[in-house]
Formats: structure tokens, sequence, C-alpha cells
């Protein structure tokens, strides 16, 4: 498959909330949340879409406001089919670029403690471990592994 990288607005959230409640279920960010996302000067969305037929694949979003020492990877989905081709991977390179252009010197992230494969993802870009956050997925209970890029 082929994608083209541009930034997300809020005409993107129903493709963007159909993935949301897809992937993560119980985990799902309103649609509230997301159009509040979408819309902050302080907040940067990107969408995968297909150049086939203008579909999305995918999404990420990084929170940094300009001039801040560190920003925050808020969410990243890709769709099932879309997976282990590199487009979760072009996702964060693009926002870690990101804020750097913004002046971010570190960025963080959260992930799910049984997420091996993500953490193995972001591992591989430069991620490191800190921390763990007990519970933090809530309904389910689910601990966070809290990592920095450098």
């Amino acid at each position: 498959m082929t994608w083209q990288l541009r930034r997300a607005t809020v005409a993107d959230l129903d493709a963007i909330m159909e993935l949301e409640s897809g992937i993560f279920g119980n985990d799902a960010w309103s649609a509230g949340t997301m159009r509040v996302e979408l819309a902050s000067p302080h907040t940067w969305y990107l969408v995968a879409e297909r150049l086939s037929d203008d579909g999305i694949d995918g999404y990420a979003g990084l929170s940094a406001p300009r001039g801040a020492p560190d920003g925050d990877i808020q969410t990243i989905a890709v769709a099932e089919p879309a997976r282990h081709q590199g487009l979760g991977r072009t996702l964060i390179q693009a926002l870690v670029a990101e804020a750097r252009k913004r002046g971010a010197g570190r960025v963080f992230l959260e992930v799910r403690a049984d997420n091996g494969g993500a953490q193995h993802l972001y591992e591989t870009l430069g991620f490191v471990a800190i921390a763990e956050r007990i519970g933090y997925y809530q309904p389910d209970n689910v601990d966070a592994i809290v990592m920095r890029y450098d």
C-alpha cells in the first residue's frame, strides 16, 4: 500500500474515530476529546491517507507547544491491514521531526505494558523506558510504560 501523510483537521474526525474505536475499544478517546486535540494550536496531528481511494489507514498526534522543551506523542493508530508495512514507524518519525521543529529536545509517550510490538517499535526508534504508570489504561486496569526520546 502507498500512503500520503497530511495534516489532520476536524474534517477527518469521523474517519479518525472509526479507527480509534475499532482499534482501542475500551481505551478509545471520545469524539469530543479528539475534536479538541485536532483543533488545538499546541498539537499536530497527521493522517495516513491511502492513495488508492482516499481512505485513512492511520493517524498520530503530538502535543508540543512551540518553544516548550518537551513534546508528547498523544496517540498513534494503524489499521490492521496496514500494519507491518512501516506506516507506524513513518508516523512516529514525522511526529519527532515536528517536535524538533517546535523546539522540543525530548519526546515522551505512554504505551500499554501488554503491547510488546509497539514497545519494540519505539525502542528501535530510540525511545527508552523510563517509568511505569500502574493501572493507567482504564477500564482495563493495564499499566503504561513511559518512554522518552532525546
